[in-house]
C-alpha cells in the first residue's frame, strides 16, 4: 500500500531496512557463537560476545522511530500492524542475540577442555537448523511471504527432535562418566540456547502471519521438546 505522504513511506522502508540490519547482525552473532564452541577460541568467543551491544542499540533504534510514527502519524489498520509487528520481531531478534551471547558464553567456559569432536555434531545440526530458520523467517517478513513463515512455524517440531536427541546423548556420556558433567552440563545450556533461538523464530513466523494476514495464527505450535520427562535406562 503507497501513502500520499512520501516521508511517511520512506518510514515505513526504514523501519524494513533497519530490521534487516539488525537480523544480519543477530545471524553473524550466532555464528561467530557456535564457530567459537567448535574451535574452542576464547577470542572469537569475547568478540562474538561484545557484538551483542550493537543489536541491543539496534533494537532501540526500531523502538524509537517506531513509537514516534505511532505518535505522529497515528496509523490504522494495516499500518498499524505493521509497526507493531516490527517491533515483536525486533523484540525476538533481541533475545535470539542474548541467547547466542550465552552459547559464547559456554565456548568461553569450556575452551581449556579436551573433548570428542562427536560431541559438538548433534549442537553443530541444531544450529544449522536454528540459522536456517532465522534466514528463512527474516525473508519472509522482509517479503511479505505467510507461506513462507508457516513453513519455518512447522519446522520448529524438527529443531526440537534434535535438541531430544542432543540431551539424551549428552546426558549418557554423564552417566557414563562423571569426568564429563561439567562438559556435558555446558553443551546442555548450549544446545538449551540454540533450541529457544528456534522458538523465537517461530515467535517471527507468528507476527508474519498477523502482519499479512490480520488476525492471530489460531493452531497449537508444533513443539517436540520431551526433555523435561527423558528418562535414562540405567544398566
Amino acid at each position: 500500500m503507497e501513502h500520499t505522504v512520501k516521508s511517511y513511506e520512506a518510514e515505513l522502508s526504514q523501519l524494513d531496512q533497519k530490521i534487516s540490519h539488525m537480523g544480519g547482525l543477530v545471524e553473524q552473532l550466532l555464528g561467530n557463537a557456535f564457530a567459537s564452541l567448535e574451535r574452542r577460541d576464547p577470542r572469537l568467543a569475547s568478540e562474538a560476545i561484545a557484538s551483542d551491544r550493537a543489536i541491543d542499540l539496534m533494537q532501540k533504534e526500531i523502538e524509537e522511530l517506531a513509537i514516534s510514527m505511532i505518535a505522529r502519524r497515528q496509523p490504522m489498520a494495516q499500518d498499524l500492524r505493521t509497526i507493531v509487528s516490527t517491533l515483536k520481531v525486533a523484540g525476538d531478534l533481541e533475545r535470539i542475540g542474548d541467547l547466542a551471547k550465552n552459547v559464547a558464553k559456554r565456548a568461553l567456559a569450556i575452551a581449556p577442555e579436551t573433548r570428542p569432536q562427536s560431541l559438538i555434531l548433534g549442537l553443530r545440526h541444531m544450529t544449522e537448523l536454528a540459522t536456517a530458520s532465522l534466514k528463512n523467517v527474516l525473508d519472509a517478513y522482509m517479503t511479505r511471504d505467510d507461506v513462507k513463515a508457516m513453513k519455518v512455524w512447522n519446522s520448529d517440531a524438527d529443531l526440537d527432535a534434535l535438541y531430544n536427541s542432543v540431551f539424551r546423548e549428552l546426558l549418557t556420556y554423564m552417566m557414563e562418566d562423571p569426568r564429563n558433567i561439567g562438559l556435558c552440563t555446558h553443551l546442555l545450556f548450549g544446545a538449551k540456547n540454540i533450541e529457544r533461538i528456534g522458538d523465537h523464530a517461530t515467535n517471527i513466523a507468528e507476527t508474519v502471519h498477523y502482519m499479512v494476514r490480520g488476525k492471530p495464527l489460531e493452531d497449537d505450535r508444533p513443539k517436540g521438546d520431551k526433555t523435561s520427562v527423558t528418562m535414562i535406562d540405567t544398566p
